[in-house]
């Protein structure tokens, strides 16, 4: 969204962190205060422009954060909302295991017995939990300008741009990667490309299935084992090498 070309006025004590005195007063002193500051760096960061330049970076220098989100459905649309974030850093072939995020989300939404059953997340323990606002800027402050990669990413991604939406007014701007399209690329002959089938053929232990953080690091290293096949073709250096090539699949 464009926002107005004013020096002064709201647009731009909210970019610089603050928010005008009356709105602050009808929310809340110091809370409305970090919810401005909160807006204004995701606003901040989703203004940066994809950098041209990064498509030149070698594949085994790539900076990427693996995530994946849990949700009370599968339809933004239809009033379901995030409940949890889990992202795993990884640069070129190494998982980053001590560079981890996970958080719980106060969706303000019920959370179906079939949901609690699959993932374990129940409406009392989203309760307690961070605001949408404090998640998403926490995550985002995690991921900061890395590429973004998830399986089946068109769920994640819809639900991601759903919240920044709702509580930023803002897209998503990152680029996103797809362990999916990579598995259709590379193993065209398969019939069945959902995490769990891909992670048995790898030999990837399953653990945790449905945890937010634990499906992102069942990611990384489905990612990794890609990132390794990828290495062996002469014609895939970089990332702009591997858009060119998915782009055909």
């Amino acid at each position: 969204m464009k926002e107005p070309n004013k020096g002064g006025g709201f647009w731009n004590n909210l970019r610089q962190g603050g928010m005008p005195s009356a709105i602050a007063s009808m929310r809340g002193g110091e809370s409305a205060q970090q919810t401005a500051q909160q807006m204004a760096f995701i606003r901040s960061l989703m203004r940066e422009k994809r950098r041209p330049e990064v498509l030149h970076t070698p594949l085994s220098e790539l900076e990427t954060v693996i995530f994946d989100l849990e949700t009370t459905g599968f339809s933004h649309q239809g009033g379901d909302e995030i409940m949890s974030f889990g992202a795993i850093r990884v640069v070129g072939e190494e998982i980053k295991e001590d560079e981890c995020f996970y958080t719980l989300v106060n969706c303000g939404a019920a959370i179906p017995d079939t949901i609690t059953k699959l993932t374990g997340i129940s409406e009392e323990m989203t309760s307690s939990a961070p605001s949408l606002m404090d998640g998403l800027h926490n995550f985002m402050s995690f991921v900061g300008q890395r590429v973004l990669v998830a399986h089946g990413s068109a769920h994640d991604k819809s639900f991601l741009n759903a919240a920044l939406w709702k509580t930023s007014k803002v897209q998503l701007t990152h680029r996103v990667l797809d362990t999916m399209m990579l598995a259709r690329w590379l193993e065209p002959h398969r019939s069945n490309y959902t995490l769990d089938e891909l992670l048995a053929i790898h030999e990837i232990p399953i653990e945790g299935r449905h945890h937010a953080l634990e499906d992102a690091k069942m990611t990384a290293k489905l990612w990794v084992d890609y990132m390794r096949q990828i290495s062996q073709k002469k014609q895939v250096e970089t990332l702009g090498d591997l858009y060119a090539y998915l782009s055909r699949t």
